[in-house]
């Protein structure tokens, strides 16, 4: 019986997936946020969250880029209903939003006692940015009650840190 050995060489000077083949992951940059913000914000519209956005430069505008996001947050109000939602942004575009342009579910208020309510909330999205410029991802939180009303990253409703959040972009080969 005869023993193959692959050559090595030829394996390791593969550094690209053949024509018409894509899927590679061809880099990958990330933000990560442990500290608590708060943001006061209205229902007039989104607000960009502080510290969760993430900058990536595609090689090719043939590129996709998987926008992953999780995020741990709650709103400080002590009235019953829907508070807020989460989008994605890239740039000054709204991406993967559907109704009341919210990508994510809605943190729900449970009055006065409602010290616990926070929510944790992954988000996925695979965008087609169609550039090779540099591309900025972003998270942004609207109220949709009215009035002012804070908004706390990584916290409990009332601003205690309680865990932590992080956004990542993938550029996958087109």
């Amino acid at each position: 019986m005869a023993i193959i050995k692959p050559n090595n060489n030829t394996i390791s000077a593969i550094t690209a997936l053949p024509a018409g083949v894509g899927g590679k992951v061809l880099q990958i940059q990330t933000t990560f946020k442990s500290s608590v913000s708060s943001i006061t914000t209205n229902s007039d519209g989104f607000v960009d969250i502080t510290g969760m956005s993430v900058a990536i430069t595609p090689s090719a505008s043939s590129s996709k880029i998987l926008v992953q996001a999780s995020i741990l947050y709650s709103f400080d109000d002590d009235t019953y209903g829907s508070l807020g939602g989460i989008r994605f942004m890239r740039d000054s575009t709204g991406i993967g939003i559907g109704g009341q342009d919210y990508a994510s579910g809605i943190v729900t208020g449970d009055g006065n006692s409602g010290v616990n309510i926070y929510v944790t909330v992954p988000l996925l999205f695979l965008d087609s940015p169609n550039t090779t410029s540099a591309t900025t991802y972003k998270l942004q939180v609207k109220n949709s009650i009215g009035g002012n009303k804070t908004f706390y990253v990584n916290a409990k409703k009332n601003g205690t840190n309680y865990g932590s959040s992080t956004i990542t972009v993938m550029e996958i080969a087109g």
